[in-house]
């Protein structure tokens, strides 16, 4: 069980390390050390704490707050509860952002200049509507990589208990540029736009990522037996960037084999590397093997800040009723701490989650218990250790 507890502890945060270097991201309110992962491998071990005094009081860092729709006010509340009683240095700027309002001006601005930020569900119409204001976020803000981590967690049982590889998901472009139209009725066409600048991009930062983690395998996902021209370009720069790293095996993998590989036998990929929409779908298969999108943290990287999510939906039928799971949420949060530059705290946070989802004595009904929200969320603060 511990082997279990460790490697996920040891993956996890190692999901999104020393991925800095990569981004280039500076701020003059955060401020963050290169030689520090976003996920260090073990903050009990020294050595893996260079050139940095955690001992000392942090300053306060302010971070942008979008609850989003559905039950996003709840997780957004339990999160904030949980990182008062972790005393963790964070000024949240709540931000007005929902499916009804969408993404006003003093919303942006916000974003930009406090340069991280966490979010909740939004929810997007099925068929019409707006378009989606996750999309639009990611584009705004120009954050290209999305990092989904698939690692098992102890406690929850699966159809697999080690399960453990990352995707790095494109996040601008494929078929969700967003350029479709109406040719004739009856007739609709969707432009599927890939571009070498954006393949190679998010190219370097899967084998950047790979290199970073003592990963061995990097796997790009395509259908260029079908879009010769589209994948066909996709593959090519990832080939092109793959000669740079001759230490990281690189293969290519039909998407149809990797959904059935991903179900069959997960054990075989490591690091995978895919275009917008095949990542999405990718991803949310992926976290089907680890108990579902509930539990699933997720992070949008780009060269002037980040964005981390939960990605799962808005649950409208719970919204409200003090019934929603904030693992997610709470995870993800874990990611952004580690990508501040704040380990002792992300440690201290996730500890506390994977200790009251290990013991289950307070679980959400979507998890088989009969907890509350509050009630998860106070097992969660009750077993923070200082």
């Amino acid at each position: 069980q511990m082997c279990i507890r460790d490697r996920y502890q040891r993956r996890v945060r190692g999901s999104i390390s020393l991925l800095f270097k990569h981004t280039m991201f500076r701020s003059a309110s955060v401020i963050f050390n290169k030689n520090l992962n976003f996920f260090p491998k073990s903050l009990s071990a020294k050595r893996y704490i260079k050139a940095r005094n955690y001992t000392t009081e942090e300053p306060l860092r302010k971070v942008s707050l979008i609850p989003g729709d559905g039950i996003g006010v709840e997780i957004s509340e339990a999160v904030q509860r949980v990182f008062d009683k972790a005393k963790a240095p964070i000024e949240w700027e709540v931000l007005d952002i929902s499916s009804s309002k969408g993404i006003s001006d003093e919303a942006l601005k916000s974003l930009e200049v406090n340069k991280i930020g966490l979010k909740g569900p939004l929810g997007t119409p099925i068929g019409g509507g707006h378009k989606s204001l996750n999309l639009a976020l990611r584009k705004l803000l120009k954050l290209y990589a999305n990092v989904r981590p698939c690692l098992s967690i102890q406690g929850v049982k699966t159809l697999y208990d080690d399960v453990d590889f990352i995707i790095i998901r494109e996040n601008t472009e494929g078929y969700y540029s967003g350029i479709e139209h109406m040719v004739i009725p009856g007739v609709a066409q969707s432009i599927k736009v890939i571009t070498a600048d954006a393949s190679s991009r998010v190219a370097r930062f899967a084998f950047e990522f790979a290199t970073k983690q003592g990963r061995k395998k990097v796997s790009a996902g395509h259908k260029a037996t079908v879009l010769t021209q589209t994948d066909g370009l996709f593959l090519e720069c990832v080939k092109e960037v793959a000669l740079r790293y001759p230490h990281i095996k690189f293969e290519m993998v039909n998407l149809d084999n990797i959904c059935m590989q991903t179900v069959m036998n997960p054990h075989l990929f490591d690091v995978m590397v895919l275009p917008n929409l095949y990542g999405d779908i990718v991803s949310d298969l992926g976290a089907g093997l680890i108990g579902g999108l509930g539990l699933t943290p997720s992070g949008n990287i780009g060269d002037a800040g980040a964005l981390f999510e939960a990605v799962h939906g808005t649950a409208p039928d719970i919204a409200g009723k003090n019934k929603a799971n904030p693992t997610a949420l709470l995870l993800s949060s874990v990611m952004m701490l580690n990508y501040m530059g704040l380990p002792n705290y992300a440690q201290r946070i996730e500890n506390a989650v994977l200790t009251t989802l290990r013991e289950g004595k307070h679980l959400t009904g979507d998890l088989g218990g009969r907890a509350s929200c509050t009630e998860f969320t106070q097992a969660i603060c009750n077993n923070l250790i200082f």
